[in-house]
C-alpha cells in the first residue's frame, strides 16, 4: 500500500528535503508552503499530515483547528518551539504528536511509521461494560455513558484501551508512549500526563469515581 503524506512547511529547503526523503521511502508526497495551501491540499485525503507550526500566513495550530473535525489523519507538528505550553496547546487542538526542529529524518520517519501502523491496526470486537453505565466499544473506538458518547481524541482512546484492557496493571509513562508510537522518547512524560488529565476530565463529567489511578513514582492503572 502506498501511503499519502501531506507536508506543510514554509521553509523551502526543509520542504524539498522532506519531499525527497519520503518519496524515496515509497510515499506519495503532497506539499504545501503555507497554511492556506495546506487546507486546500486536504482534498487529497492524506493518510498522515506533517504540519509546521511557525508558518506566517496561518500557523500550524490554526490549520489544525480548522481541519481537525473533518480530517481523521494523524497530525504531527514540526516546530522550533520547545515550551511545554506549546506542546499542550497542540494536543488540545487535536494534534497527535510533536517533533522539535532540528530533527533526524530517521526519527521523523519512525514516528510516521508508528502512526500509520496504529491507524491500520485491527481492533477487536469485544465490548466491555465498566461500572454500569460506562461502556467502551473497542471495535468502534467509542466510549459511552449510557446512550451518550463521550468524545475522546484518537490518542485519548488509545490510552483508555491500553489501560482498560489490562485493568489493574501499572503502566509507566514511557511504556504508554512506546505502545502508542513504537519507541521511547525523552521528554514524552508530560504529553502522556496531559492526555491522562483530559481523559479524567471528560469521563469525570459523567462518572464521579476515580477511573485511572496514579501510582506515584510508578505510573497509571485502570481500576474500574
Amino acid at each position: 500500500m502506498t501511503y499519502k503524506i501531506l507536508i506543510a512547511d514554509d521553509e523551502e529547503d526543509i520542504l524539498r528535503m522532506l519531499k525527497d526523503y519520503f518519496e524515496l521511502s515509497g510515499y506519495l508526497v503532497y506539499t504545501a508552503d503555507s497554511g492556506y495551501s495546506a487546507i486546500e491540499k486536504i482534498e487529497v485525503n492524506p493518510d498522515i499530515i506533517l504540519l509546521d507550526v511557525n508558518m506566517p500566513d496561518m500557523d500550524g495550530f490554526s490549520v489544525c483547528k480548522k481541519i481537525r473535525d473533518h480530517v481523521n489523519a494523524p497530525i504531527v507538528f514540526l516546530t522550533a518551539k520547545v515550551q511545554e505550553q506549546d506542546k499542550i496547546n497542540g494536543l488540545l487542538l487535536g494534534g497527535d504528536d510533536y517533533i522539535t526542529k532540528p530533527f533526524s529524518l530517521e526519527e521523523l520517519h519512525a514516528r510516521v511509521v508508528a502512526h500509520l501502523r496504529r491507524e491500520g491496526r485491527q481492533k477487536g470486537t469485544q465490548k466491555v461494560r465498566m461500572a454500569g453505565e460506562l461502556l467502551i466499544e473497542y471495535d468502534t473506538r467509542k466510549i459511552f455513558w449510557g446512550e451518550e458518547e463521550i468524545g475522546l481524541t484518537r490518542t485519548e482512546f488509545d490510552i483508555v484501551e491500553i489501560l482498560s484492557i489490562h485493568k489493574g496493571q501499572i503502566f509507566d509513562k514511557e511504556t504508554i508512549y512506546e505502545k502508542l508510537w513504537g519507541f521511547d522518547k525523552e521528554g514524552s512524560s508530560s504529553i502522556i500526563t496531559e492526555h491522562i488529565r483530559r481523559i479524567r476530565t471528560k469521563i469525570g463529567c459523567y462518572y464521579q469515581k476515580e477511573i485511572i489511578e496514579t501510582v506515584w513514582g510508578v505510573g497509571y492503572r485502570w481500576i474500574i
